[in-house]
């Protein structure tokens, strides 16, 4: 680790949303490696939650780890608040939290659909909301969107493929609402990524790696990296962008 990197985020904050394993919990400790305090939110497992917020404070940096079912919207704004409160600022807002539910569009159910829509939409927008009131100049959002956004290259993808849609419309507005503020909000489209919820020997992923320009998964380091650069002086102009970090999936 370079000195430049232990000084790119000192003394920021940043609250990683479902930053307990996978996607999440890779940027978490990345953003911790250059600088950050970095809070995660989890719905379930506590253990693993504080596992990574142990991580963090073992980098000499603050690291917490917060209960927050992101379909409770009480739930989201206390989060934003208890952040500001504890650490006395926030800098850098990840909304990484979200469900997939795949399968044919006949066989959805309605809570199949409320539930999808309260995490990967409502949340976002809520926790960028909650957020807005306290970034300053130079903060950042970053949301994790789906390449499904950009290509959908199998059946069965209407309702998450929707939801994550969604996130391009809010990241485009926010940037432009509060880039007079100097703050920059871009979504990352990831492919497919190496998680306990897509393992790279799961029984879809010789399928997935086909999609692929390069024949490859990615891991979550490949989208920390993303967000690290979009976070640090490297992204300061970069702003209201779609970012596909899917291995050539949408080429």
């Amino acid at each position: 680790m370079t000195i430049n990197q232990i000084m790119a985020l000192d003394g920021r904050v940043a609250l990683v949303t479902g930053g307990s394993r996978g996607i999440g919990e890779a940027v978490a400790l990345r953003l911790a490696e250059d600088g950050a305090d970095v809070v995660v939110t989890y719905r379930s497992d506590a253990e693993r939650a504080e596992a990574v917020a142990a991580k963090i404070t073992g980098m000499g940096r603050r690291g917490w780890a917060v209960r927050a079912d992101s379909a409770d919207p009480q739930a989201v704004r206390s989060v934003v608040e208890a952040v500001v409160e504890r650490l006395g600022r926030l800098d850098i807002l990840v909304n990484n939290a979200g469900v997939g539910v795949i399968g044919p569009i006949g066989e959805l159910a309605l809570d199949d659909v409320d539930r999808v829509l309260e995490v990967n939409v409502r949340a976002p927008f809520l926790y960028a909301q909650a957020a807005s009131a306290h970034l300053a100049e130079g903060g950042r959002i970053i949301t994790i969107g789906s390449c499904l956004v950009q290509r959908v290259a199998f059946p069965g993808a209407t309702l998450y493929g929707a939801s994550k849609a969604a996130m391009a419309g809010l990241t485009k507005a926010l940037a432009r609402e509060l880039g007079p503020r100097g703050i920059t909000a871009n979504v990352i489209h990831p492919g497919p990524i190496d998680t306990e919820m897509n393992p790279a020997d799961g029984p879809s992923a010789e399928f997935q790696r086909g999609l692929t320009a390069l024949g490859a998964y990615g891991s979550g380091a490949d989208i920390a990296a993303t967000v690290a650069h979009l976070v640090g002086e490297g992204g300061r102009y970069i702003s209201g962008a779609e970012i596909a970090v899917d291995g050539g999936l949408a080429a």
